[in-house]
């Protein structure tokens, strides 16, 4: 089992991702709220720990060129967000078949227009499906599978 903070940072940049996704190419404000749930700053204003690290995901996704922005609203969101070309085209893509078996479509769906097949084979689709889900394993497993894992998809259990 990972570390709760690595499953939160999953299911963060997944729900960031499909936002920004959703939105494409127009630009939005990426509030960390919508993301991580509502947060009670301390006496002093200081956001709690969940709020910063799903902030911190956020920054983190535009370093690795992920998404671009022109600013943050102070530590409450990215204003003006975008996914960047190689984000946007990965999350289009056709994911492998094994994993499009593992977490795609049902069997039952093979009667949909090629089209709609094809939709629901691209990695936005998976990552919708595992965040709905509400599966931690799933959504990490296609969070790494979508951005991190260059090794062959087998290896995904």
């Amino acid at each position: 089992m990972a570390d709760i903070h690595v499953e939160e940072f999953y299911k963060d940049v997944a729900i960031a991702l499909a936002q920004l996704y959703a939105a494409f190419p127009r630009r939005i404000s990426l509030f960390v709220e919508d993301i991580a749930g509502p947060d009670d700053p301390d006496d002093f204003g200081l956001h709690s720990k969940r709020h910063m690290a799903c902030f911190g995901a956020l920054l983190w996704l535009s370093e690795e060129g992920f998404l671009r922005y022109v600013d943050t609203i102070r530590q409450e969101a990215l204003d003006q967000a975008v996914l960047s070309r190689s984000a946007f085209t990965r999350l289009s893509a056709p994911a492998p078949q094994t994993l499009t078996e593992k977490f795609g479509p049902n069997p039952s769906d093979s009667e949909l227009p090629t089209s709609v097949e094809r939709d629901r084979s691209t990695y936005i689709h998976l990552l919708r499906t595992a965040l709905k889900s509400g599966s931690s394993n799933q959504i990490s497993l296609i969070v790494q599978a979508t951005f991190f894992l260059d090794r062959d998809i087998q290896t995904v259990h």
